[in-house]
């Protein structure tokens, strides 16, 4: 019996993803949602999926969000102006109350799409469960207003959601001593969160395809570095834009027990089942010295 290749191309690809269903199963795996990857709907839909599948497959995803552009939208529909400070926003109380509204309203977004795939999702904030208590973070000294630094993390709520078989979604607004809100950089948190929960995985959705060695050279895509080569890459002061921040976070993460951090281009579709689940990927994963690559030619 001769069957049609196509057939015999997606038993391959499910055997490929086998290792790594075994490999990771019961495992905590936090995807930092934001970019592109939220503002166009059929991306939105991907990802969703995506995450969606690895909750079905035996995984335990926790969702954190950004939603900055869509924030800079609401400031600029009330007529006020957005302001960065070393690219963190500027966050009055006036901002703040509108950051809170848009990240709650793309928050239960998130959960509906969910919950319209089979699995059922919970948003919250930092707020809830006193999960992200923080501090006022400066930005080159200066006072920039509601944003936040984690000081903890209350990981508690998040292992409860996920013993009851509940995919969490997580907002970044904080809480401070005397439980004032305060914005919270989506990289950050997610970061926090991912060390707080000992994750296995920390996949950063972006909209750049991974790091480069040399930006300008869309061939030199680096697939996988370890913990030394990635510090000597932030060392080395050849990086630039918003990528320095996120390479030193995926640092963090790492040094504080995640095993891999990945970074994707979330322009990609279903780019987390194609990282994941692949032998080659394509991001760019940071991995634990010691830890055996999985990248094969």
């Amino acid at each position: 019996m001769n069957l049609e290749p196509e057939i015999m191309k997606k038993a391959a690809v499910l055997i490929e993803a086998l290792p790594y269903i075994q490999r990771f199963n019961r495992k905590i795996v936090v995807v930092k949602y934001g970019g592109s990857a939220m503002t166009d709907e059929e991306l939105k839909r991907k990802v969703i999926q995506d995450v969606v599948l690895l909750k079905l497959v035996g995984f335990k995803p926790i969702i954190v969000h950004g939603g900055g552009k869509e924030i800079s939208r609401w400031v600029g529909k009330v007529g006020m102006e957005p302001k960065f400070v070393g690219g963190l926003r500027v966050t009055d109380a006036a901002t703040m109350e509108i950051a809170e509204m848009v990240l709650n309203k793309v928050n239960k977004s998130l959960v509906q799409l969910v919950n319209e795939l089979g699995v059922k999702a919970v948003g919250i904030s930092g707020k809830d469960g006193l999960l992200l208590p923080c501090k006022k973070k400066y930005s080159q000294g200066q006072d920039i207003g509601f944003v936040g630094e984690i000081t903890e993390v209350n990981p508690k709520i998040l292992y409860d959601l996920l013993e009851k078989d509940f995919l969490p979604i997580v907002c970044p607004i904080g809480f401070d001593e005397h439980f004032q809100t305060y914005n919270i950089n989506a990289d950050d948190a997610a970061c926090a969160i991912a060390t707080a929960v000992k994750a296995e995985k920390l996949a950063f959705l972006t909209d750049v395809e991974g790091v480069y060695r040399d930006f300008e050279d869309k061939n030199s895509l680096i697939s996988e570095m370890t913990l030394e080569e990635a510090q000597d890459f932030v060392n080395s002061g050849s990086l630039g834009g918003g990528m320095l921040p996120k390479l030193q976070n995926c640092i963090d993460a790492i040094h504080e027990g995640v095993s891999r951090v990945h970074i994707l281009d979330g322009r990609i579709p279903h780019c987390l089942l194609l990282e994941i689940f692949t032998d080659k990927g394509i991001g760019t994963a940071i991995i634990k010295s010691g830890e055996e690559r999985y990248y094969h030619e």
